[in-house]
């Protein structure tokens, strides 16, 4: 099978980057798109060229470290597809392929395709966590859960952490991933101590990151490999207006004085201590 390859190469963080050509003659069909770049960079250590740089692991579909886009599309043009289990027959003989990596202000590209999505762990550790106590193991009937809570916390629950919502997003926007880490924890009755308080620290953290912001276009849900849908961002925003009205330290008696603060939706931003 033969492939020819556009990648983008880049040396390093502040170097600048471009793409860069490869004809291939010895793809087969029933590689995945990682196998691929394994056999490419064969033959580019055997001519002592630089080898492509690209994040993996698992190469199951599950750990989330794979990640770039194939053809302008986050993981490539299959449905519910990690790029790692993305195989070379849904491409035709003498195709061309343009991979790149991440594009994000909050990612900023490492080298190649790698980019840093640290990011995505510092919002999960701003309030991506529940308070239990230790011990031995509760017994599973001891708190019961409604099947649909459990199936919609399972739902979201599947977020692997990729970062292709980012990727795919206009704006950049961090809303399904974080909307995941909230809602499948606010689901559960072991997440519902820190319910609020998880909400307004993670969605901090969000602007910290200087991710963009949500204007619900659905093309996060449209690439999710676990396909996660957007309902998990409005869920996160529930949560988050709700904390923002029962954290405010001085409540507004005057309608003017209320008016005046809840004018441009300026809920309050900083994480709750």
């Amino acid at each position: 099978m033969r492939l020819i390859l556009h990648i983008w190469r880049q040396k390093s963080p502040s170097a600048p980057g471009k793409m860069v050509r490869y004809d291939m003659n010895n793809a087969d069909h029933e590689m995945s798109v990682l196998e691929m770049l394994d056999v490419l960079n064969e033959d580019l250590l055997a001519k002592g060229e630089e080898p492509v740089a690209f994040e993996h692991d698992c190469r199951e579909g599950i750990c989330g470290s794979c990640g770039f886009m194939v053809n302008g599309v986050a993981h490539g043009p299959l449905p519910a597809t990690t790029v790692c289990q993305l195989t070379l027959r849904h491409f035709k003989d003498g195709e061309e392929l343009y991979l790149e990596p991440w594009r994000a202000r909050a990612f900023p590209i490492l080298k190649d395709l790698m980019v840093d999505r640290g990011a995505l762990d510092r919002i999960i550790a701003a309030g991506g966590y529940i308070s239990v106590p230790t011990g031995s193991a509760v017994d599973g009937n001891d708190i019961l859960i409604g099947k649909e809570d459990a199936d919609r916390s399972m739902d979201a629950a599947a977020c692997i952490g990729c970062g292709a919502c980012v990727a795919a997003c206009p704006n950049a926007s961090a809303a399904l991933f974080t909307g995941a880490k909230i809602a499948h924890l606010g689901l559960l009755p072991q997440g519902q101590p820190e319910r609020h308080k998880r909400a307004l620290n993670m969605v901090a953290q969000v602007t910290r990151e200087q991710f963009g912001s949500c204007t619900n276009i659905g093309e996060c849900e449209a690439v999710c490999p676990k396909e996660i849908r957007i309902e998990v961002i409005g869920r996160m925003n529930h949560d988050y207006i709700a904390g923002s009205w029962k954290s405010r330290k001085h409540p507004y008696q005057n309608p003017d004085e209320f008016a005046r603060w809840s004018y441009g939706s300026k809920l309050q931003n900083d994480p709750v201590r």
